[in-house]
């Protein structure tokens, strides 16, 4: 994606805004692949700290340039918020058009107890209305709900977006507490 792009990638993702109330005050946000910095910048207006991760940061640098950006390459190297078995912790993840799903252990690592993950991206169908076409990039059908199953969902929506067209999934869920993501599933409510 383009990060000058001026259409609704410019603006804040409405799911994200929607969700962002989820939020404790002067949360520690994590934006992973964050793009031009629009999420960075809206969650700072909100009071929040941000920290974005990006192959390119430039962009974010002119738009959020009060956040703490990462420059990596999420699909070669390691995890950049790792420090030996440590990870980061943030109060909330938030993913927006992206998918490398050997990431979901490092997300979900990084989310803190009571830390909410806001996710979005393209889904199963989105070939036939335009980019990605690539499986690799497009979630499957419910995907998102099993990648999730160890959070206490809040909200989920799959399916296509006439105006635009796209289809996507999204998910707005809370890290219940619990120490282990392997252990027993929060119930979906």
């Amino acid at each position: 994606m383009n990060p000058h792009h001026a259409g609704p990638l410019a603006a804040p993702s409405p799911w994200l805004v929607r969700w962002s109330h989820l939020l404790a005050p002067r949360s520690r946000v994590l934006d992973v692949a964050c793009g031009s910095g629009r999420h960075l910048q809206y969650m700072q207006s909100l009071g929040h700290q941000g920290t974005g991760v990006d192959l390119d940061i430039s962009a974010a640098r002119s738009l959020a340039p009060n956040n703490e950006l990462i420059q990596a390459d999420l699909e070669t190297q390691p995890w950049p918020l790792q420090n030996g078995q440590d990870h980061r912790l943030f109060d909330a993840v938030l993913v927006c058009n992206y998918l490398w799903r050997p990431l979901w252990p490092s997300l979900l690592a990084s989310l803190a107890p009571g830390g909410v993950l806001l996710y979005e991206t393209f889904a199963s169908g989105q070939e036939r209305w335009g980019r990605p076409r690539n499986p690799d990039f497009l979630l499957q059908p419910g995907e998102l709900l099993d990648r999730c199953q160890a959070l206490q969902i809040v909200a989920y929506e799959c399916g296509l977006e006439p105006d635009l067209p796209r289809v996507v999934q999204r998910i707005a869920a809370v890290h219940s507490g619990a120490s282990d993501f392997a252990a027993s599933p929060a119930p979906l409510k």
